[in-house]
């Protein structure tokens, strides 16, 4: 067999659709969806996806903010910076690009960040929030993987899903998410004993380690979900993921392409939680 391509471009263009249709129905009601991106340092890599960000929110209709400051500036200022935001009733989401300057202590900034503003799912409440089924808002990574396994069809509750991470902001916030719709997951990293032994028991398999080839032909179970969130480069520098691909789709029922799989629902579901946290300010 060969495994069908999950297309996370063509997911991400749907759910777009939907969050400008939301958009323009917000704004129909005096309200404009707004979300604040501050970028500490010229890491070129933050550079290029805080530009994506801003620009995915500028067609979607939306008011976004870009905000950069030099390595330099001070933990008490960024904080200080976000407390602002968080009373600045045209925001409606922030985002702190990470990494930050090793002086800036992350954790912190993203705890001050206010819960009902936290569309990175981030904020410790929003983790609460998953586990107990409380309004939160979900990490966007993890979120978008969810969408992009309720695109094929397959009901997800009652799989058996294995989530390889580390200790990480994707690895622990899409297992509570798998478990939030009903399917049972064991969680790996990428050492532990007998990891092939544990993905091959799984109807789903989530690769999230960064270290490509984790995930390779002999460990997939035929017809399995495969959902790869690496992000590598091979030895002719193109980008691949945590998954052998042109091993591992034969083998699959699914499987996420790299590039193009689950990199353009990392955006997108930032869309998504920037319009919710509108909605629920013009519903409150």
């Amino acid at each position: 067999m060969t495994a069908q391509l999950i297309d996370g471009n063509a997911v991400a263009r749907t759910i777009r659709a939907e969050v400008a249709e939301r958009t323009a129905a917000l704004k129909a009601r005096g309200v404009t969806p707004g979300l604040a991106v501050i970028l500490v340092g010229e890491d070129p890599a933050s550079q290029v996806y805080v530009g994506k960000k801003v620009e995915a929110c500028q067609q979607a209709g939306m008011h976004s903010v870009l905000e950069r400051y030099e390595a330099t500036m001070t933990e008490a200022d960024l904080l200080e910076r976000v407390r602002a935001l968080n009373a600045d009733p045209a925001i409606h989401g922030i985002l702190v690009q990470l990494p930050l300057p090793k002086h800036i202590d992350a954790d912190k900034v993203i705890e001050t960040i206010a819960a009902e503003k936290d569309v990175d799912g981030f904020h410790v409440a929003s983790a609460g929030a998953l586990m107990t089924g409380l309004p939160g808002f979900w990490s966007c990574t993890p979120y978008g993987c969810i969408k992009l396994l309720e695109s094929t069809g397959v009901p997800i509750k009652g799989k058996h899903a294995v989530v390889i991470g580390r200790s990480n902001n994707v690895g622990k916030p899409m297992a509570l998410m798998l478990l939030a719709k009903n399917a049972t997951v064991t969680v790996c990293h990428s050492a532990t004993a007998d990891l092939a032994h544990h993905v091959r028991q799984a109807d789903i398999v989530v690769a999230a380690v960064g270290r490509r080839n984790t995930v390779t032909a002999d460990m997939v179970k035929p017809g399995a979900i495969v959902i790869d969130v690496g992000m590598n480069r091979n030895d002719e520098g193109k980008l691949c993921g945590d998954v052998d691909f042109a091993t591992v789709k034969e083998v699959a029922g699914w499987i996420t392409p790299v590039p193009g799989g689950v990199g353009p629902m990392t955006v997108t579901m930032l869309l998504v939680n920037t319009v919710e946290s509108a909605e629920r300010v013009a519903a409150a």
